[in-house]
């Protein structure tokens, strides 16, 4: 996959990026960068459909990239529908690139 790249400037989430479930092993890599100011910010991810309107989507905080405020970097290694970057202080620009294993 080509790596894909959200930001969030201040609080708020950015928009989810969407997972492609079928890869086998699943394994998806991210790396986040506050690339100005300062944040404080969660990698944040839901097993919902994000397709579907009518219904509200549940976000988990990933348990080793919440509440952060310096540059870190993770993993999923087992599937999840879709994931986001949130902002919950700050003023400062978080970029969250996506790196996902797969043909």
């Amino acid at each position: 996959m080509i790596p894909v790249t959200l930001t969030q400037t201040g609080t708020g989430s950015s928009r989810a990026y969407q997972s492609d479930l079928w890869p086998t092993p699943f394994n998806l890599g991210f790396g986040c960068v506050i690339t100005s100011g300062a944040a404080t910010y969660s990698v944040e991810h839901t097993f919902d459909n994000i397709q579907d309107p009518n219904i509200e989507l549940t976000w988990f905080a990933h348990p080793t990239a919440a509440g952060l405020e310096a540059n870190a970097d993770g993993n999923y290694a087992f599937p999840v529908t879709a994931i986001r970057l949130t902002v919950s202080a700050g003023s400062g620009t978080v970029a969250l690139t996506l790196v996902q294993a797969g043909d």
